[in-house]
């Protein structure tokens, strides 16, 4: 008997203890089912909680369920409720048939009379398919995932796998956030399979786990290449066998110091979301320049003029395939074509105006110096532990405040006004010339902002 209740918070499991007294006044069978099982035997808490229900009808549990808490009804046809403010998913089991070739060419039916090993077989990992009685406090486990989940590897659960490729995907984040090896007949599944009928967005939220998530992102990018998914994404393919110097790069290839860089990217992540989720980006796309500029010199080194400047189109094309982020993409882009600056101002000992344009460039400087040390990090068995560019960097950042955020301008549209300059499509070009004369320095407070105003309007 394992109790994995213990593994949850105070809240979910008090939640979960009710929901289940509700429901089993009325006959019906409940279980915790897909990642909280999983993630509860690992020793992780859950951030979700699924729960699916059996011998009740639908309409029963929305109208037990409401006596107690605020339900979402999001699949009525198929039995699907959320907890507000819970964060806990109730579902009736259901029969899936492909129909089509779109990813969405799905048959769904709610059977809640459906047997259990039926309803967890058309799950995708055997490590997902893991079912918990909270009657009996006893798992139940009819495809031998928690021997797969010591074992350390990731096997499909049935055929029905060939259905849908979005879990090659599923397959690449999961193997980078528990560290798995891929069972061979799951691999050579995924290498006949392919994205071409994926929407964007969903393509997008497994990449975003990868980054987001995963503790050994390299072993989620290796896999792609293993089941010949990096065609899908060239952008990529191209670092394969794109050589680089050894006597900087004794790693290899720009393949494998990108995959060395986001696993030292994931070990200091900080647990913002957005702020890891384009940083992480930026990273993974810092040298995919590398390839359309590689040139080999005469006495042989190897080199990547412009590689910085040249990745810009290049990340741009990779980003757009996958999200239509703008917001993301503009702030991913700077981060990539910036990437050798600091080393370019820490040599030329460059001043405060050359630290605020590159911050006015970047937004946050904060998150170039992240991108720059995963770089650093990413060249065993060169091992970079002082960090004195991106220290020197932090340093100026903070004295200029702009170490996270870029600089605020100081002349605004109302100054122009208290001037009574009439608003007009000047007002741009003067605000601009304001800004750029504050990056550069030649004033620093709204004082000495308002002197030069009046200088160059007169």
């Amino acid at each position: 008997m394992v109790n994995i209740l213990h593994q949850l918070s105070d809240h979910q499991r008090t939640s979960i203890i009710e929901i289940e007294d509700l429901l089993k006044a009325e006959s019906a069978k409940v279980y915790l089912v897909g990642g909280c099982v999983r993630d509860s035997l690992l020793g992780l808490c859950p951030k979700d909680i699924d729960i699916e229900v059996y011998n009740i009808q639908p309409e029963l549990i929305e109208k037990t369920l409401s006596k107690k808490f605020q339900i979402e009804t999001v699949g009525k046809q198929f039995g699907v409720f959320i907890l507000k403010g819970h964060s806990i998913d109730i579902s009736i089991p259901r029969k899936e048939s492909k129909i089509g070739v779109k990813h969405t060419d799905f048959n769904v039916e709610g059977d809640p009379f459906l047997d259990l090993k039926t309803a967890c077989s058309r799950r995708d990992f055997t490590i997902n398919a893991i079912s918990y009685d909270l009657s009996t406090h006893q798992l139940i486990d009819p495809f031998n995932g928690v021997n797969d989940l010591k074992s350390k590897t990731l096997k499909h659960v049935s055929d029905a796998f060939d259905e849908d490729s979005l879990r090659v995907l599923r397959a690449m984040q999961f193997i980078a956030r528990f560290q798995l090896k891929v069972d061979s007949n799951t691999l050579d599944k995924c290498q006949k399979l392919d994205p071409k009928n994926l929407p964007k967005e969903r393509i997008w939220e497994e990449w975003k786990k990868l980054i987001l998530k995963g503790e050994k992102i390299s072993l989620g990018l290796e896999f792609l290449a293993d089941c010949n998914w990096l065609q899908h994404f060239p952008e990529l393919e191209a670092l394969v066998h794109c050589e680089q110097d050894r006597e900087w790069h004794p790693e290899g290839s720009v393949w494998n110091h990108t995959k060395h860089c986001m696993d030292a990217f994931a070990q200091t992540r900080i647990h913002d979301e957005w702020e890891d989720l384009v940083v992480g980006m930026a990273t993974l796309c810092h040298d995919i320049g590398k390839p359309t500029t590689s040139i080999t010199t005469s006495d042989g080194r190897i080199r990547s003029p412009k590689h910085d400047i040249e990745g810009k189109n290049i990340a741009e094309s990779f980003l757009k395939r996958m999200t239509q982020q703008r917001k993301l993409i503009e702030e991913v882009l700077p981060l990539v074509t910036e990437h050798m600056r600091p080393y370019n101002l820490y040599n030329n000992k460059s001043g405060d105006a050359a630290i605020r344009r590159l911050a006015a460039k970047v937004k946050r400087i904060d998150r170039l110096v992240r991108v720059v040390e995963a770089d650093q990090m990413g060249r065993p068995p060169i091992k970079e532990t002082k960090f004195e560019v991106t220290k020197w960097l932090l340093r100026k950042s903070e004295n200029l405040k702009v170490k996270d955020s870029e600089p605020k301008p100081i002349i605004l549209g109302r100054h122009l006004i208290d001037l009574d300059i009439t608003p007009s499509p000047q007002f741009k070009d003067i605000l601009s010339r304001c800004y750029q004369a504050q990056i550069e320095g030649l004033f620093d407070s709204e004082e000495t902002g308002l002197q030069y105003l009046k200088s160059i309007i007169q």
